[in-house]
């Protein structure tokens, strides 16, 4: 059972209780709403609601409850192990593969490949989320850490909190982008046309920032490289659209009209850096791209 505690400031009062824990922490709105209405989230000792607008001095605790049993199955997938050792694993996940189950997706996903693999992973995540410490899209390909154990989940959690972590993607996008580098700061929160879709906003929104470099450019589409110094859901395919380079393939953030052969976006985690949560050393790993991807620049460049 982990605690956590804080007392509300000047600053924050007044805002939503479920919407400033998802701001003080990595948790989903969804999450802290269920915490709530389990009791696992008392103001000045006492029960709230999730709409309980907080004062200046309350005191928050936070008291998230041991996993329950995992009930997801343990499947026999192949994965491509990066790198593995007793406190980490770096996977290299195909397009097309769920990261974790959710209702439509208990299995073929790369926890139940992960739970075959490994007798033992961190158990913060919960039920459905073993050892996931970040997750990338269903059709992007490419580069995960997962965490064995709690101890290792936690640092790996900090870094990614404190933006040590080496986050590169490479990208096919629609349009010849101008300049050779950029930086796209712009929050990121649902749509609130389509709540299954994330967009630029001020409102409800956390802080996203995407650098690009432009690697390749051809007749329609740019090859890029875009570095992460946030994590939020979508936020390359977000950030590349709200510029007016949406990601080619890309079947919620591009354009209605597909050009490109591939399925899904064009999107892989190519570069993660991370610092080694027991040693401390800085290790970095570097993942091919998959080929549909080098099919198509192929295409491209003809």
């Amino acid at each position: 059972m982990t605690t956590y505690e804080w007392t509300v400031s000047a600053e924050q009062k007044q805002e939503r209780i479920d919407k400033l824990l998802t701001q003080l922490e990595e948790w989903s709105r969804t999450q802290v709403q269920q915490w709530i209405k389990e009791g696992h989230v008392v103001v000045n000792q006492k029960a709230t609601k999730s709409n309980y607008k907080v004062e200046e001095g309350d005191v928050i605790v936070v008291t998230i409850p041991e996993p329950e049993p995992l009930e997801v199955e343990a499947e026999n997938i192949p994965l491509d192990i990066v790198y593995e050792d007793e406190d980490v694993v770096v996977v290299n996940k195909p397009r097309g593969m769920v990261v974790h189950p959710a209702p439509g997706h208990y299995s073929g996903t790369l926890v139940n490949a992960l739970m075959y693999h490994c007798n033992d992973l961190s158990g913060i995540n919960g039920v459905i989320r073993p050892g996931i410490v970040h997750r990338i899209d269903k059709d992007t390909s490419g580069l995960l850490m997962v965490a064995k154990n709690d101890k290792a989940h936690e640092s790996l959690v900090e870094q990614l909190k404190a933006k040590t972590t080496k986050r590169l993607y490479k990208a096919i996008v629609h349009g010849i982008i101008p300049h050779q580098h950029g930086t796209i700061d712009a929050p990121i929160g649902r749509d609130k046309k389509d709540r299954q879709s994330m967009t630029v906003t001020e409102e409800n929104s956390r802080d996203a920032v995407t650098h690009f470099t432009v690697i390749e450019c051809f007749d329609k589409f740019t090859y890029v490289q875009c570095e992460l110094e946030t994590g939020r859901t979508h936020q390359i395919r977000v950030h590349m659209k709200y510029i007016g380079f949406p990601l080619a393939g890309d079947p919620k953030y591009g354009p209605k009209k597909k050009t490109l052969d591939i399925e899904g976006q064009a999107l892989h985690a190519s570069v993660l850096g991370f610092e080694h949560p027991r040693t401390g050393e800085f290790m970095e790993f570097e993942a091919p791209l998959p080929e549909d991807m080098v099919i198509l620049l192929d295409q491209l460049r003809k």
